[in-house]
């Protein structure tokens, strides 16, 4: 044990030292570098699969759950081969860089190929989030994202569940590809068609044109606040951030990764930043076929205690989740933490209990704790700015600029607003001129919407911390301004267990109002009760309410201003909505969204005369 701290020591990992470099201008601003210098890095992403289909054909590239829940796989070797093979279709089929291929369907084999595929030859492919497709009401913006990059090539897993999506697009000359089950009423092609095609030199001739600034993907915003935004991914955006993580985490050759991930391949993170480290480090890859919501959680126990990871990467409700498993079954935190060496986090801030729960167990199965990383960016940013690389006590720092990016930290009200450049930025947003020039500043830099503060005022090598989102954070009649993504963090801590995640309410308000989401498991173990009490009752339960008033309180004590104080909350009984769009498929909470769907919630916080349900520490 380390005397100093009394606190296991951390597993040591490879990781560059911290070097920041801090500049600040007459004008209040801050720009933040990095001493760590990236060089040059590889042209393509499908570099990687030729690579290692060369140095190790017979490794397994990817796996995923057949019907029978057996795992079926790929290697490296096989992989290279159906992809050359999907290239030579795609070309024969005259699509370009103007003739893009859509995805409709999730994470696979599959998908995967033919994302190669496509980019190998520089042909961009765009995988859309399968809500658009699937959930009652969010066509709308799968005819946005359809109408925007116009498509030559629509594929999808299973043509079942696409068939109404489908339906509402004019698909005329639009080839429609199927792995199995093909849509009733449509002439689909058989992906096996495509993997069966013989390449000729024209694949490689292809392979040779592109470069830095060929666009691999389009991926789209998360369309919160409006439509969706195409973002062009780069070769040059995505191979620089897979660089720069070599860089802050230099390469072990005697180390291939295995990672059991579930985040959607339609987004930068789970896409960009966890599939492309993968394969950049020639490791495997288990498609998890949970999500991070209670309903899904069992698919990924069975995932975990079949597949130990090396990393294990998640959002906060994903990891609240599985700390949560891990405690409740000895056996699974003893495979769990048989080869697990870094967990990582990312999109919002990990409650710093959840990161001590995750420690105790590790020290409890290995003796050591774990290097916690953390990513900072959005799907503008390739995806990742700034990264959290060496062991720290907590959570919501996020470290320093990768290495080639540049921060910028200007004054916005209290906080510092930051803006980014670098080559892992983009260039703009497709065929959306006016909101592309609305995104840069007159220095170029990328005006990202977050606010980030320095750990220490005197020593940038202590990093940066996350301070919300300056669009999602509002005054109160006073004129004070609430910072709702530092405070929806502290709230979640102060609640722990009991809360898995809250709404921070209170715009033109006299006070700070919060709406909680319960942990059910949590909360039935804290009233000592069984699954037949139903959640209604549970929530009103006087050991569960007296729990959040505790907490609440202790809260409060150490945080008495009007910004930071709660003065009252409410436990809601419906859990956050994906269909509503209160949640994204990544597990984050949208603010702005949940707070107009649950007006009615919302007002009874600011009643006069509260409610009984209603959790009052004036």
């Amino acid at each position: 044990m380390d005397q100093k701290t009394n606190l296991a020591p951390f597993l040591p990992i490879p990781h560059a030292r911290p070097q920041g470099a801090m500049t600040r201008r007459p004008d209040g601003s801050i720009v933040i570098d990095t001493l760590l210098e990236l060089g040059d890095y590889e042209p393509n992403v499908v570099a990687f699969l030729h690579k290692w289909a060369a140095k190790a054909p017979d490794r397994l590239w990817i796996a995923q759950r057949a019907k029978d829940r057996t795992w079926e796989s790929i290697t490296y070797g096989q992989g290279l081969r159906k992809v050359n093979a999907i290239s030579q279709a795609l070309l024969d089929r005259g699509l370009d860089a103007s003739k893009p291929v859509m995805i409709l369907s999730g994470n696979s084999i599959n998908q995967a190929l033919l994302v190669m595929g496509a980019m190998q030859v520089g042909i961009p492919a765009s995988p859309v989030a399968t809500a658009y497709s699937t959930m009652p009401g969010a066509h709308s913006k799968l005819h946005h994202v359809f109408n925007l990059i116009e498509p030559k090539l629509i594929f999808v897993e299973q043509g079942t569940p696409f068939e109404g999506a489908l339906a509402s697009l004019n698909l005329d000359g639009v080839e429609l590809v199927a792995y199995e089950d093909p849509p009733r009423g449509f002439r689909a092609t058989p992906f096996s068609d495509l993997t069966a095609t013989t390449p000729t030199g024209a694949v490689k001739a292809a392979y040779d044109r592109t470069g830095p600034e060929t666009v691999g993907k389009y991926l789209f915003t998360s369309g919160s606040t409006g439509m969706p935004k195409g973002v062009a991914q780069t070769q040059r955006m995505m191979c620089s951030n897979q660089k720069a993580n070599e860089i802050i985490f230099p390469r072990d050759p005697d180390y291939a990764p295995v990672l059991v991930d579930w985040l959607p391949w339609n987004h930068c993170y789970g896409g960009n930043s966890n599939f492309n480290g993968v394969l950049s480090q020639g490791g495997s890859f288990y498609i998890d076929d949970g999500k991070p919501l209670p309903e899904f959680l069992g698919r990924t126990v069975e995932n975990l205690r079949e597949v130990a990871p090396t990393e294990y990467l998640s959002v906060a409700a994903g990891h609240a989740l599985v700390v949560h498993a891990l405690e409740e079954d000895k056996a699974l935190a003893r495979h769990f933490f048989s080869s697990v060496r870094k967990l990582g986090y990312g999109g919002a801030s990990l409650p710093h209990e959840i990161w001590q729960r995750y420690q105790d167990l590790a020290v409890r199965e290995t003796g050591q704790r774990l290097l916690f990383r953390t990513g900072w960016g959005s799907t503008e940013t390739g995806p990742v700015s700034s990264k959290l690389h060496w062991p720290i006590e907590g959570t919501g720092n996020v470290g320093l600029p990768m290495p080639g990016t540049t921060l910028k930290l200007v004054p916005n009200g209290d906080k510092l607003e930051v803006r980014v450049k670098g080559p892992n930025i983009f260039t703009g947003y497709y065929r959306q001129p006016e909101k592309t020039a609305e995104a840069f500043d007159e220095e170029g830099f990328y005006k990202i919407g977050d606010a980030l503060a320095l750990v220490d005022e005197d020593d940038i090598n202590q990093g940066l911390r996350f301070n919300g989102r300056v669009v999602e954070d509002f005054k109160l009649t006073s004129g004070t301004f609430v910072s709702v993504g530092t405070l929806r963090v502290q709230v979640n801590d102060a609640c722990a267990p009991a809360v898995a995640d809250n709404l921070i309410a209170g715009h033109d308000k006299d006070f700070v109002g919060s709406l909680l989401w319960p942990n059910v498991a949590a909360c039935r173990k804290i009233a000592g009760v069984g699954d037949d009490l139903p959640v209604a009752d549970l929530i009103r339960h006087p050991k569960v309410v007296q729990h959040i008033r505790d907490g609440l309180a202790a809260h409060n004590k150490t945080r008495p201003g009007s910004s930071t104080r709660i003065q009252r909350a409410l436990l809601m009984v419906e859990p956050p909505s994906m269909e509503n769009h209160e949640i994204t498929e990544k597990g984050y909470v949208n603010q702005r969204a949940a707070l107009e769907r649950r007006a009615d919630l919302e007002a009874r916080l600011f009643e006069k005369t509260p409610g009984p349900d209603v959790i009052d520490l004036s």
